[in-house]
């Protein structure tokens, strides 16, 4: 994890990426985002970009998940900048995600940063 908080630290940009499942980050994710604790006051001024992907259809059911998102973002980390998001739904099944607009949209987002 150290080698992590110190990229993340000298990072300009940060992507956070989890599949959804009930409303909410997996475990994982939300496990990561718990172990910045050591240096969380250190990762300043940075862009975030924001990748979800779910079975459900309605992308405002990932707004929870935002939300969450941006309780450490916005609350937690200083000078952050949302800089962009994207809602991979109707994805239930492995390789589901390439058949909808999010990896287009993923790859273009990529480009730009």
């Amino acid at each position: 994890m150290k080698e992590i908080l110190d990229k993340m630290v000298t990072a300009d940009a940060i992507v956070f990426a989890t599949p959804v499942y009930f409303y909410s980050m997996n475990g994982r994710m939300k496990n990561f985002i718990d172990r910045t604790v050591p240096r969380y006051t250190e990762i300043t001024n940075k862009d975030f970009y924001f990748i979800m992907t779910a079975a459900d259809t309605d992308k405002a059911n990932l707004e929870r998940t935002m939300e969450a998102f941006r309780g450490f973002t916005e609350d937690c980390l200083e000078g952050t900048k949302e800089a962009g998001i994207i809602y991979g739904t109707g994805a239930w099944h492995k390789g589901e995600i390439e058949q909808t607009t999010a990896c287009k949209e993923a790859y273009e987002m990529g480009k730009n940063v």
